[in-house]
This record gives C-alpha cells, structure tokens and sequence, in this order.
C-alpha cells in the first residue's frame, strides 16, 4: 500500500548531475557537495540499515569480471539512495496532440505542430525503452499521474542556471549553460492519510523517510540520444548517484557517438549500492511520527 506524499520536507531539494552542450559537445556537469546535515536532524531520524535486495538484483552474478565503479557513488548524509518499496512507480509525461496544446514556452494558444507532437511521440517511446530496460533489474511500474509517483520524467530542458556577477568586479556573469537532461531529489517523511474519508486508516501506521526523483530531458535529441540520456538519467534516479569512467557504461560521464545499453559494470555498481546502509526507507523513531 501507497501512503500519500506530505508537503514536509527534511531537506532542500538536491541537484542531481545534467548532461550539458560544451563546444558542442555533450558533456555532464559535475556533482555539487551536499552541504552536511546537522548532528540534531540525524539523531532525530532512522538508522542506517540495510535493506533487502530486490530478487532481480539478488540473484545477478556477472560473468565476465567486469568490475563496477562503486568508489565514484556518492552517499548523501541520509545513506545511499535506495529503493525499498516495489515496484518503484515512474510517471511519464505523456505525448502532446497536434493543434490541441500551446507548445512549451511559446506563449498562449499556439498550436502544437505535427513536428512537436511527433518528436513528443519518439521522446515518449524513448523514455518507455529506458523503464523497459531497467525494469530488468529493479520492479518499475509506469503510472498514468504524477500524484505518489516515485519518480516523474519530464519533458523540458532542465532550468537554466548561471553563476551570479560579481559584486566587486566588472566583468558579467556567463551566459547560461543549455543542458539536454538534470535529475534531482527529494527527501520527505511519508505519512500515511489520516483523513475521515480515507478508510481503512490504521493510526498506527509509520511514518517512513523518503526520497523522490524528478527528471528533465528536452526533447531536442534523436531519438537514439533521448534513449541513451534517459536510460543514464534513470540510472542516477534509481540509486546511482555518480559516474562510470569507462565509456562503455550507461552512466559513463559524458555522451558517446554511440551510446551503450546498460552494462554489466552498470549493475554490478547498482548491486552493490543496494547492499548499503541507509536511512531512507525506514520507519521514523517513535515520537517523531507527529504532524
């Protein structure tokens, strides 16, 4: 069962790594630091445990010794990013008919071309192929709202993003960055609905600290690109919060000419993250269950 999503958040919302053009290439812009979480906020959370491993994962032996890149993950202060409650619920957003819907960000009541709804089409299919193929590994489910999704893929460039001018210098800030794809996170404490109409309601229910995920991929790929970047952005949602150096990897640090399917080295390095300690998942301390 699905408790409701509350509003209240433990932490800011975090940037996740997003695949930038850099003298026209793809490249992906390198992590932030995640600021420390204070010593008062962790006591007042769960544990680090360790969850059970999903039966697809448990079972994966790779065969032909090749190795992971476990050591370029980053943990956040709550632990690793894994999921624990299956199947991980992903909502797309879904294809645009021509001439019903304004096009993105070209003001009120502009038809959407031909061309838009059918790139919407491929971007769709693309971004289905990429569940497909990580469901593989881990139970996905892809859902018809965004309301409870664990993870919602949509399709716009990220935000735009530049580093402010300086107060004592002349010279301005760059021009932004165009980036095709970002991924982001969010932590939370899923309660459960504790409303009259929401029956049966068992007040005995845990609250459990959670994360969330929200993708931005453009649609201004081929479709083999949209693939690739949805498939790697996936990777960083569903748990692999950093990047392979090897080129052959679905999470290799930048885009290739041709890009990989998702790598033994791939899950080998998801395997191992889901053996780790962390404290997202897990019900929260008695006495910090209230509203």
């Amino acid at each position: 069962m699905r408790f409701q999503h509350s509003s209240s958040l433990l932490l800011s919302i975090l940037f996740a790594c997003g695949l930038g053009l850099s003298n026209g290439l793809l490249a992906i812009a390198p992590l932030p630091a995640f600021s420390q979480a204070p010593a008062a906020l962790l006591e007042a959370l769960p544990l680090p445990q360790v969850h059970d491993l999903p039966s697809a994962l448990a079972q994966w032996q790779e065969s032909d010794n090749a190795a992971d890149y476990f050591e370029a993950v980053q943990p956040t202060d709550l632990g690793y990013l894994v999921w624990s409650r299956f199947p991980v619920q992903i909502y797309i957003e879904p294809a645009i008919e021509p001439a019903r819907e304004p096009v993105r960000g070209s003001g009120a009541g502009t038809p959407t071309s031909e061309f838009e709804a059918d790139r919407a089409q491929v971007w769709v299919a693309a971004v289905r192929q990429a569940v497909q193929d990580w469901s593989v590994y881990l139970p996905l489910e892809i859902i018809s709202s965004p309301d409870g999704a664990d993870i919602q893929v949509q399709r716009r460039a990220p935000p735009l993003q530049t580093r402010p001018e300086s107060a004592n210098s002349n010279t301005p800030a760059p021009l932004p960055r165009i980036r095709s794809a970002e991924t982001r996170y969010q932590f939370f404490v899923d309660r459960p609905d504790s409303s009259p109409e929401s029956l049966p309601y068992n007040s005995n229910s845990p609250a459990i600290l959670s994360h969330r995920f929200i993708v931005y991929l453009s649609a201004n790929q081929t479709a083999a690109y949209t693939l690739a970047t949805a498939r790697h952005e996936l990777g960083h949602a569903l748990g692999i919060w950093g990047h392979s150096p090897v080129e052959t990897d679905a999470l290799y640090f930048s885009q290739v000419r041709n890009p990989p399917g998702i790598s033994h080295r791939d899950i080998n390095t998801l395997k191992r993250i889901y053996q780790q300690p962390t404290r997202l998942g897990w019900p929260m301390p008695l006495g910090n269950n209230s509203k």
